[in-house]
């Protein structure tokens, strides 16, 4: 069992810089998948990016490409989500979440964090 608690949230510019950190409780967590996965209001979930057990394979969604960073501290039992050059259209809650069941790029995932707001004001 892994337990996440995403922090880091909060309300920016568009252009400003945010970091999200996520941080696990269990043994499991070095040999499990992470990845951060966002919701904006009204829409489904959708893939941010993701980041292999090992840390040496990230994976972004094209619409973060070039402008989020995605790494992981096994010692520290930590993900982390660097944001740059923010947009209107980042704004949405994001849920950091273990444990993949499905394609790197997908949201199966089996633990997932109570999610943190981001909100970038144009």
């Amino acid at each position: 069992q892994v337990q996440l608690v995403e922090s880091g949230g909060g309300l920016v510019q568009a252009g400003d810089s945010l970091r999200l950190s996520c941080a696990a409780s269990g043994r499991t967590f070095g040999s499990i998948t992470m990845a951060w996965i966002r919701q904006a209001p009204g829409k489904g979930r959708e893939f941010v990016a993701a980041i292999s057990s090992r840390g040496d394979r990230p994976y972004y969604a094209d619409s973060v490409k070039g402008r989020f960073t995605i790494s992981r501290d096994n010692a520290e039992n930590t993900v982390y989500l660097q944001m740059h050059s923010l947009k209107p259209e980042d704004t949405a809650v994001y849920y950091c979440a273990g444990g993949r069941r499905g394609s790197y790029t997908g949201i199966e995932y089996t633990y997932w964090g109570q999610g943190t707001q981001v909100t970038v004001s144009s």
